[in-house]
C-alpha cells in the first residue's frame, strides 16, 4: 500500500478511524499508522484525533491521469502515451527510457515528485514532493536540426498560453527558457537534443517545470513565485494545469513545424521581461540595453556599437547592477 492510496481516502476531509481505513484498504491497523506517518513526512497535514482517528487538515492536490486527459481536445489523447508516476529520477530520463523502448504515439510523463531533476547548464532543479509540476514531453521533427532554431521560445509562449487561459495574469517569459511572474520565477523549460533517429528526423525531449502550490524553496538564490503564492483565491489542480499546458504544446509545435518561428516572434515579444532594461551577458563583455528577439529567436542588445545578437547556446544574460 502506498500513501497516495491513504490520502485519496482522507481526501474528504472528514475523520476516519483506523479500524475503517485498513478494512478498506485490506491492511492491518499497523500498516495505516506507518502509511499516516509516511504522508506527514513527506507533507500531508494530518490530525490524529485521540479515540476517532486521523483527519486531513489540509487540500492535497494528487495526480490524476483522468483528470489530464479531460484537458486535452478531444481525439487529440490517441496521439499521446500518458504517463503519471509517484516518484522518478528525471521526467525527462523517463520519456528517454520510453523512446528507447518503442513507445507508441507522444510520450508525455508527469510526476508527483523527481529525486534527480534537472535545469539548464546541469543545474539541479528542486523537485518536491506533491507541490509542483514536472513534465515532459518526446517531440519529433522533420527537417534536421536547422529547424528547431527558437524551439525552447515557442514553448514558453504555449506555456504562457495555457497559464493565462487559466487565468493566471502577467506571464512574463525570460530568454531563453524561464517563465516568470512580477515577484520572480515560475517555471523553465528544458530542450534536450536526442539526434536524428533517422535522415531528416530529430527527436527533441521538452522538460517543463513549474512552481504550483511551493511555499518555501531552501537554497534558491534568485526570486520565485508560484501559482498558489500569486494567485492564493484559486484552488490549482497539477493535473489541469499539466493537460492545459500538453494540449497548447501540442499546439504550438503543429504551427512552428509548418511554418517556423516567425509567427511566435511577436507574443514572446510581449511577454519580454528583459525589454528595456540594462543588461550585461554572462560570459562575454556585452552590455546595453535589452531590445527583444529577432527572426531566429537570437536575443538582442542595443549596445553603444549597434544591436548584437546573443545565442542561448553561448551566454546568458542577467540584468545589470
Amino acid at each position: 500500500m502506498k500513501s497516495k492510496a491513504l490520502i485519496e481516502l482522507l481526501g474528504d476531509g472528514q475523520v476516519h478511524s483506523g479500524a475503517a481505513l485498513a478494512e478498506k484498504l485490506g491492511v492491518s491497523r499497523t500498516a495505516i499508522w506507518k502509511q499516516i506517518r509516511r504522508a506527514m513526512e513527506e507533507g500531508a497535514d494530518i490530525a490524529t484525533i485521540r479515540g476517532r482517528g486521523y483527519q486531513l487538515v489540509s487540500r492535497v492536490d494528487l495526480l490524476d491521469r483522468a483528470r489530464v486527459l479531460r484537458e486535452i481536445a478531444a481525439g487529440r489523447e490517441q496521439e499521446l502515451s500518458l504517463t503519471v508516476l509517484d516518484e522518478v529520477d528525471s521526467t525527462n530520463a523517463e520519456v528517454i527510457r520510453q523512446i528507447t523502448a518503442g513507445s507508441k504515439g507522444v510520450p508525455v510523463v508527469i510526476a508527483d515528485c523527481q529525486t534527480s531533476g534537472r535545469g539548464r547548464r546541469g543545474r539541479v532543479w528542486q523537485s518536491p514532493r506533491g507541490e509542483n509540476l514536472y513534465l515532459s514531453m518526446g517531440l519529433t521533427f522533420h527537417g534536421g536540426f536547422s529547424v528547431l532554431d527558437g524551439l525552447s521560445l515557442v514553448l514558453g509562449v504555449a506555456v504562457a498560453n495555457a497559464l493565462e487561459r487559466l487565468g493566471v495574469p502577467e506571464v512574463g517569459l525570460k530568454w531563453p527558457n524561464d517563465i516568470f511572474l512580477p515577484d520572480g520565477k515560475l517555471g523553465g523549460i528544458l530542450v534536450e537534443l536526442q539526434g536524428e533517429l533517422e535522415e531528416g528526423v530529430v527527436q527533441v525531449i521538452a522538460g517543463i517545470g513549474l512552481n504550483v502550490h511551493m511555499s518555501r524553496a531552501d537554497g534558491v538564490d534568485q526570486p520565485w513565485s508560484s501559482l498558489a503564492r500569486a494567485c492564493p483565491q484559486v484552488e490549482w489542480s497539477r493535473s489541469q494545469i499539466g493537460g492545459a499546458i500538453i494540449d497548447a504544446v501540442f499546439d504550438a509545435v503543429a504551427l512552428f513545424s509548418d511554418i517556423g518561428f516567425a509567427d511566435f516572434r511577436e507574443s514572446w515579444q510581449r511577454r519580454d521581461v528583459f525589454m528595456g532594461k540594462s543588461l550585461k551577458a554572462r560570459g562575454g563583455d556585452v552590455e546595453g540595453v535589452g531590445c527583444g528577439i529577432d527572426d531566429a529567436g537570437n536575443y538582442q542588445i542595443r549596445t553603444e556599437n549597434g544591436l548584437v545578437p546573443v545565442r542561448a547556446g553561448e551566454i546568458s544574460l542577467r540584468v545589470a547592477k
